[in-house]
Parts: C-alpha cells; structure tokens; sequence
C-alpha cells in the first residue's frame, strides 16, 4: 500500500460488513460511513500517524460524533509503543482509531467515546514524593545541559561535595553529615560512576565524580 486510497477499499469493505453504506471523498471527509438512522461514521485516512491526521479528524467532529482515524498498520520495533501511545491520544481526544494490515485486515484498536480516565494513586504517590524531595527548581522545566536534576542527583551531589572536602569517609559518617539516609547504599551502587570503594564501608570520589561537581554545580537550588 503506496498511497491513503489503497486503505479506502480496505476500510469500506470492513464498514459494509457491518451493515454501512460506504462512500469515499465525501465533503472534506475521506469516508463517510451511514446506516440506517444511525449517527454517521466519518473516517480520515492516511498511511502513516501524524499530526494532521489528528487535526483533520477532530475537525469532523463537529459534524458528527463517530469520527475515526485509519493508518497502515506500524511494524518494526517501536510499532507496539506507537500503537499504545496512539490508542492512548484517539481515547482521550474521543476518537475511534483503526489500522490496516498489509494483507489488508482492518483492526479496531479503539472506537470513539468519552474518556473516564483512571488515576493511577501510585504513579501519584510516586510523583509527589519526588517534588517534596526535589531542592529548590534546578530544571526550570526542562533539562539541564548535562540531563534532568532528580532527588536522587541531588542525594549523590550532596556524597560528592562531602567527599571532596572531608576526603574518604565512612558511608555512616557521610549519612549523618549531609542528611542523605541511604548514602552507602548509593555510593555503594554507584549509578554515575561517581565513588570507589577504598575499604570496606569507606568510599571516595572518583575523576568521573570530580567532574560531576563541575557539571552539575548549581543543582542543589
């Protein structure tokens, strides 16, 4: 399939089995789906998801309230992720969304309807925790040169610039020094290649963690 109208066939022969009259290009429509006194089904096509797509589509729906997008069907590594976040956009915009196979199966991924979200209390939880241990607002909404500042960074910073002042240490003696509770643990771990053990409970910075104080300086708020 090279073009958008080799979904059309595709698509009406799906709506038909359902009972439709189907006819393409109809107004501004790509497909225009009816039955009976039912509220008409408009359908936008095109081969790969976009942007317009969407912006066409949310404009049919001033004219009725089953409107769906159809696109050739994603393959390739990242093609579940792009059906998830697709599926995710068409619920919460209350649009229908359908995908074409290459042998020409259509695939109902979602039909249109309201949206009735469900929070997710942990993911909450989760994200708050992180804000209430977040110092200060070193991201300004965005990354910063090096990457994101998270509590955790800033934990790690707080080992690092004891470290470089008092010279290696025991993790207890730094837990109680910054204020950072799990301190062994993370220099222990040591996720940015920041530490080095020296002896048993005893950790010092390394050039990597030098160089880490220079570039995210700034970072504790």
């Amino acid at each position: 399939m090279q073009r958008e109208a080799d979904l059309y066939p595709h698509v009406k022969a799906y709506l038909e089995a359902q009972g439709y009259r189907v006819k393409g290009e109809v107004g501004a429509a790509d497909l225009v789906a009816t039955r009976g006194d039912d509220e008409p089904v408009i359908v936008e096509l095109k081969l790969r998801l976009n942007l317009t797509l969407y912006h066409q589509a949310v404009a049919r729906m001033g004219v009725t309230d089953l409107v769906y997008i159809a696109v050739l069907k994603p393959t390739g590594r990242n093609a579940r992720r792009a059906l998830r976040d697709n599926r995710m956009m068409c619920r919460r915009l209350g649009l229908g969304f359908l995908t074409v196979r290459k042998d020409g199966i259509v695939e109902a991924q979602c039909d249109p309807g309201p949206y009735a979200p469900r929070r997710n209390k942990q993911k909450r939880a989760r994200l708050l925790r992180e804000f209430d241990r977040l110092e200060g607002d070193p991201n300004d909404g965005g990354a910063t040169r090096h990457g994101i500042v998270t509590a955790y960074r800033q934990d790690a910073l707080r080992c690092a610039i004891y470290l470089a002042e008092a010279g290696a240490e025991k993790g207890s003696i730094v837990a109680k020094a910054t204020g950072v509770a799990n301190a062994t643990t993370l220099m222990r771990d040591n996720h940015y290649g920041w530490f080095c053990k020296v002896e048993k409970g005893v950790y010092f910075l390394t050039p990597q963690g030098q160089q880490g104080l220079v570039d995210w300086a700034g970072s504790l708020g």
